[in-house]
């Protein structure tokens, strides 16, 4: 096993940003599957999730990893993901033929333009950590120099953003690398609409609550997510009923890297609320995890929702690229 201490330093040590490429590049990939999240066992149940497989993957092109976020088109198998050095990530996955995630395919990275149809800027300009897509747009948050941008949909890869949606907090309130780490789109059918909601990272009220707000709709505003120590939110999605997920790392040096999944009660969101929820599953490096960021929902069937878990690797050989795929059980 590695080095518990080191392996989870490794995800906060600053790293320079890899080479950048100008236009679309094609990315190779290898992959490699693996079917149990407790290394020798057949475990499969785990909190409230069901875990179906994973696949470890890298490149030979140094622009793979640093994974923020990721979002899975209609067809549940192509992908556009950001990551915090600027770039966008596009791809599909593919399975074997019992239905296991086995690989990325078709993957292509290009550096992001920012408003000044500018690309390949410096990391700390561009540092993308939140991801929705919406009809006729694509939406990313930013750290550092926080806001969040619109791009056109299809066309993203090559455009700069068409417009900046109005910023729901005080940049005051923001901790200048732990801002809107959670850009997610409600459902239609769920009670918010469907509209975009955004979650900070640890950017805390004086109630030690972490900023959250509804950017639109009739219960747009802010309200926050509690916070349990030392937990901090990555990423989110919301289920068919209008429940949100939750993404959350630990990072102690007394127990390493750990993830955990909330689910909060779609219902409880609206303007001035402190919102709670159920933890889903407990995770740490005992399993098969890394420093989870990107979480999204596929809807297969009624009763099948899957959840899908990715890694940000920092770009370190210590850490890996995992994407992991867990399915809801009936009745949770």
């Amino acid at each position: 096993m590695r080095s518990l201490p080191v392996v989870a330093l490794s995800a906060f040590l600053y790293l320079p940003a890899p080479p950048t490429a100008a236009g679309v590049a094609d990315v190779p990939v290898a992959n490699r599957a693996f079917s149990q999240f407790v290394t020798g066992s057949g475990q499969r149940i785990f909190g409230k999730l069901e875990f179906l497989g994973g696949i470890s993957y890298a490149s030979s092109n140094s622009l793979l990893g640093a994974i923020s976020a990721i979002r899975f088109r209609e067809d549940q198998r192509h992908f556009v993901a950001v990551l915090d050095t600027g770039h966008w990530l596009t791809g599909r996955i593919e399975r074997d033929g019992e239905g296991h995630l086995s690989g990325l395919a078709d993957v292509k990275v290009r550096s992001m333009f920012d408003s000044d149809g500018q690309d390949e800027n410096i990391k700390f300009k561009m540092d993308a950590e939140g991801l929705a897509i919406r009809r006729g747009e694509v939406l990313v948050s930013f750290e550092v120099f926080h806001r969040i941008d619109a791009y056109p949909d299809p066309g993203f890869m090559e455009a700069k953003p068409k417009l900046h949606l109005s910023f729901p907090f005080d940049p005051r309130e923001m901790r200048v690398n732990r801002g809107m780490e959670t850009l997610a789109m409600s459902p239609a059918a769920g009670p918010l609409g469907a509209v975009p909601v955004a979650i900070t990272e640890r950017s805390l009220d004086s109630d030690g609550n972490v900023f959250a707000a509804v950017l639109e709709g009739p219960r747009a505003g802010p309200f926050a997510v509690k916070r349990s120590d030392p937990w901090d939110v990555t990423d989110g999605a919301f289920l068919p009923d209008g429940d949100l997920l939750i993404l959350e790392r630990r990072f102690r040096l007394s127990d390493g890297m750990g993830m955990r999944i909330r689910r909060i009660d779609g219902d409880t969101i609206r303007p001035g609320a402190v919102v709670d929820g159920e933890v889903l599953i407990d995770a740490d490096l005992s399993q098969q995890i890394d420093n989870m960021e990107g979480l999204d929902v596929m809807v297969m069937a009624e009763d099948d929702i899957r959840i899908i878990v990715v890694s940000d690797d920092n770009h370190s050989i210590l850490q890996r690229n995992l994407m992991l795929e867990f399915r809801l059980l009936p009745g949770r």
